[in-house]
């Protein structure tokens, strides 16, 4: 690391501490030319990589937009949404490479949406499959009713359990 002060090409770390949750190392320095101190940051940049093949840094705040939009005049608030947003990071940090396709990103964002609200998750299911036609929306709710019952079933089961070993 160059000296900011005299430009030396050599320097030599004094201390590192993680910051913001393990995604910035900070690092103390100190440079042997001019025996100055100073700090750096190193943060691990993540690139999702889109259809037309560009490379963009990924972006929260993009997450934030497209799932604000498909949940526009739903009951969720701001600070639901964030979480979420925070979420798919976590999952696509998670999978430990520098690029992912933005088709990854995408399906990262389906999961919780579905948790968070049903409706917002069709909305953006929609654009993001590219639904042509009725059926691709009775499919979709289909497997939404299906997964709704076997939580129901689910909840019966362990209620029925609990009633049995009281």
């Amino acid at each position: 690391m160059r000296c900011p002060y005299c430009r030396h090409a050599d320097s030599r770390v004094v201390d590192s501490r993680e910051a913001d949750d393990g995604q910035l190392i900070r690092r103390r320095r100190s440079c042997p030319e001019c025996g100055k101190r100073f700090t750096t940051v190193e943060e691990a940049v993540l690139a999702v990589v889109k259809r037309s093949g560009v490379t963009e840094p990924f972006s929260r705040t993009k997450i934030i937009g497209g799932v604000r939009k498909a949940c526009q005049g739903r009951p969720v608030d701001d600070d639901s949404i964030a979480l979420l947003a925070q979420k798919v990071e976590e999952t696509v940090r998670a999978k430990g490479a520098a690029e992912i396709p933005s088709h990854e990103v995408g399906l990262a964002i389906l999961g919780p949406l579905r948790d968070l609200d049903e409706v917002a998750y069709l909305r953006f299911a929609s654009v993001y499959r590219s639904f042509d036609s009725l059926a691709d929306f009775e499919r979709e709710i289909e497997t939404l009713r299906a997964a709704a019952r076997a939580r129901e079933g689910a909840g019966a089961e362990a209620a029925e359990v609990a009633g049995a070993t009281s």
